[in-house]
Parts: C-alpha cells; sequence; structure tokens
C-alpha cells in the first residue's frame, strides 16, 4: 500500500496534472526565472532536486498530490540539507526539479520545503512561460524543456544568470549528459539513499568547503 503523503499546500493553480503521474525520473524541468539576482562575489547557487536528494526517487503524482511509494516520507532529508548549509548563509538555492512543472507552480513546490531551506530559494530552472514561448516562437507545451537533460536545464539557468563557474552546485541523482570536465560541480545521488548516503554528505561538505573557499578568494 503506498504511503499517503502528510497534508500538503493547498495548490495554488487550478487543473493540475493527471492522477498517478510520476514525478520524479527522466527528464523534467522547471523554472521561474532569474529571480532576486544578487550580482556580489560571494554568492553561491545551490541548483536542488527533490527526487532523490530529499527523499527517495518514487515519486508520484495522486489526486494532484505528491506522494512517496517507498519506506519513509517526502523529504525526510531535508534536514540533512539544512545542517551542511547551515556554516554557508551565502548559498541561495535554484530549485532544478520537475516538481516546479508538473505541479505548475513555484510557489507550491517551494512551499514544501523546510522555512529555513525556503528562505534560501531564489528561483528555478523552469517558469511559466516555457510553456508558451521557445527562445521567442510560441509553443503552447512544454515537452521541449522536459526532453533536455538535467545538466543542460541547469546550464540554461546558468548562461542567463551569468553565473561563474566557481559561483554554483547542484546536487541531484541524474548525471546524464553531465560533462565530465564539470563533474566537480554536480554531488551525484543514489536515488534510493539520497542525502542519507553518507558518502553523498561527505561530497556535499566538501564541495560547499570548496566553492566557498573559491568564492571568497576570488579565484
Amino acid at each position: 500500500m503506498p504511503q499517503r503523503a502528510p497534508d500538503l499546500p493547498t495548490p495554488t493553480t487550478p487543473n493540475g496534472p493527471s492522477p498517478n503521474e510520476r514525478i520524479c525520473g527522466g527528464r523534467s524541468g522547471r523554472r521561474r526565472g532569474v529571480l532576486r539576482r544578487r550580482n556580489d562575489t560571494t554568492t553561491m547557487i545551490l541548483f536542488l532536486d527533490f527526487d532523490g536528494v530529499l527523499h527517495p526517487d518514487a515519486v508520484y503524482l495522486v489526486n494532484g498530490r505528491p506522494q512517496l511509494r517507498a519506506e519513509g516520507s517526502l523529504f525526510m532529508w531535508a534536514p540533512i540539507l539544512e545542517a551542511n548549509l547551515d556554516p554557508y548563509p551565502q548559498v541561495q538555492i535554484v530549485l532544478s526539479t520537475s516538481w516546479v512543472r508538473v505541479l505548475k507552480s513555484f510557489t507550491r513546490t517551494r512551499a514544501y520545503l523546510p522555512a529555513a531551506l525556503q528562505a534560501r530559494v531564489i528561483g528555478a530552472t523552469w517558469h511559466s512561460a516555457m510553456a508558451r514561448h521557445h527562445e521567442g516562437a510560441h509553443r503552447v507545451e512544454a515537452s521541449w524543456f522536459s526532453e533536455l537533460s538535467r545538466y543542460a536545464q541547469i546550464a540554461r539557468y546558468i548562461a542567463r544568470a551569468g553565473l561563474r563557474a566557481e559561483h554554483w552546485l547542484a546536487i541531484d541523482d541524474d548525471s546524464e549528459e553531465w560533462p565530465a570536465e564539470l563533474r566537480d560541480h554536480l554531488v551525484e545521488t543514489d536515488g534510493a539513499l539520497g542525502l542519507a548516503s553518507a558518502s553523498a554528505q561527505l561530497e556535499l561538505a566538501q564541495r560547499l568547503e570548496g566553492m566557498a573557499a573559491k568564492t571568497l578568494s576570488g579565484k
């Protein structure tokens, strides 16, 4: 019997995705645009996936509500991320999870996170305008974005935001098409273990420390 998700925020938009749609897995999108962008050289951006990172990747949309079909609960590993980010107030989060696109709401997606993580969120790789436009052309569907690899989705945001190479990091269980020369920007998790994995926690801590050192030194 699938475990029911806890009470979740009320959807902010009507006509959500069809029942029993899987949220995670494959190529999926989201983006709210470049929000509250800061130009100081010490800002660090963390691209955050949900499924396979903050909880197992077996998440489905049932009657408009995300539901975890695995042991545990949604966002059960979020406190691990909170603890790792605590020494770094300069880290801002960009949502790189398919939840924004599937739920059709950046605000609702952000609301699932604990308050401390919500406060860090500045945007998402997917935004609603992408369902209507693609490089200036009229589009009535968002499939073009969902067909991009996770890295390609993140790269679009990086290009628009003009992020410096040393100023960003991603946590994701999807490494498809991730360039070898940029693997030090990715903390790849096991989809079943997420941040519960000791090795993932160690790698995250090391990558955050290294990124902070580079941004502070300006190198």
